[in-house]
């Protein structure tokens, strides 16, 4: 088979990003431009998705440039069809729609986890791992079985992610909250937390409220992003562990902004050392929403000839374990 390329488009919440992907593996570009909501708020989904809108042909041209290569020489072109916010995801396949349209060119929707999962596997070189997928929208624990990616343990409410973001906003953190609650975490001391794990389950809001309720009441945010951060991480850690001896692989791959935090990747390293297993994280450049990460998938999906119809051209709902994986085979 000839050498393919694809261009993918993301826009599932506050990053519209187009990376141009070939099918060996090679990311030949990657542009993204991120909404940013005003300080001290959430994304306001019909603003990020107004955003995209009006950065996308110049994240287009400077793919395009950074790849040296122009719109003919693509080959197919695939989008984040969900999960996600519905007015950015509506942004991004719009955007897909027109160019696929006007260059003639073959329109894959994917699913926006299972990128995160492929391109982790692809830049890691991997094989067969628990997935532990931490993202602002996303806090799942996850294992190739039977042909699908299966969710072994997820959130019950927020992801974590989410939670973190929340907590920095009522603390009065500034953007980027992430690489913030860290700094802010270092600094701090342990108070107590709840610490809920409910089977391979995972809750966080109840500790959100508790940590801004003790903000409140006079502890130092220092304190709180430590408390958290250990709490949560410590959670997510657990049922990883508990993953990998179910399912009795080898491999641990961390996937999804939050797994660019280094104490989490501290805490996952000296378990999976304990149990005798590799510890995989993605590169940080790919750890956050990414165009690449959906050409790649792209690419996957249609070589293996399952591109699923998606009806209204967007599935803000779409699961992780809903998704067949033909490009795989279980060992």
């Amino acid at each position: 088979m000839s050498k393919l390329i694809c261009l993918g488009i993301e826009s599932t919440a506050h990053t519209f990003g187009i990376g141009i992907t070939d099918s060996e593996g090679n990311v030949l570009s990657d542009d993204r431009s991120a909404y940013r909501a005003p300080e001290g708020m959430g994304i306001i989904p019909s603003d990020a998705a107004k955003h995209h809108a009006e950065v996308s042909e110049k994240i287009l041209d400077s793919a395009l440039k950074k790849s040296k290569i122009n719109l003919e020489e693509i080959n197919l072109i695939s989008y984040s069809a969900g999960p996600g916010l519905p007015p950015c995801l509506l942004a991004g396949s719009n955007f897909a729609d027109k160019l696929s349209s006007k260059n003639k060119k073959p329109l894959v929707p994917v699913n926006h986890c299972i990128a995160h999962i492929e391109i982790g596997r692809l830049k890691t070189g991997c094989k067969d791992p628990v997935v532990v997928y931490l993202s602002g929208g996303n806090t799942q624990i996850i294992a190739f079985t039977e042909g699908r990616y299966r969710i072994f343990g997820e959130t019950q409410d927020i992801p974590v992610g989410n939670a973190m973001d929340t907590l920095a906003r009522k603390i009065g953190l500034k953007q980027p909250y992430g690489p913030n609650f860290d700094l802010t975490a270092n600094k701090g001391k342990y108070t107590k937390l709840p610490y809920v794990v409910k089977g391979m389950d995972l809750s966080f809001s109840g500790m959100l409220t508790e940590a801004v309720k003790k903000f409140k009441a006079g502890s130092v945010k220092e304190d709180i992003c430590y408390s958290f951060q250990e709490n949560s991480f410590s959670m997510i850690t657990e049922v990883a562990e508990r993953a990998l001896a179910h399912t009795d692989k080898s491999e641990i791959l961390m996937v999804g902004g939050v797994a660019a935090s280094k104490r989490m990747q501290e805490m996952i390293k000296i378990m999976c050392e304990e149990r005798g297993a590799k510890m995989f994280v993605v590169p940080k450049e790919f750890a956050g929403d990414n165009g690449s990460m959906i050409a790649w998938i792209g690419l996957l999906t249609y070589n293996s000839g399952k591109i699923k119809e998606i009806d209204g051209k967007i599935n803000p709902k779409w699961r992780t374990d809903e998704v067949d994986i033909p490009w795989l085979t279980q060992k």
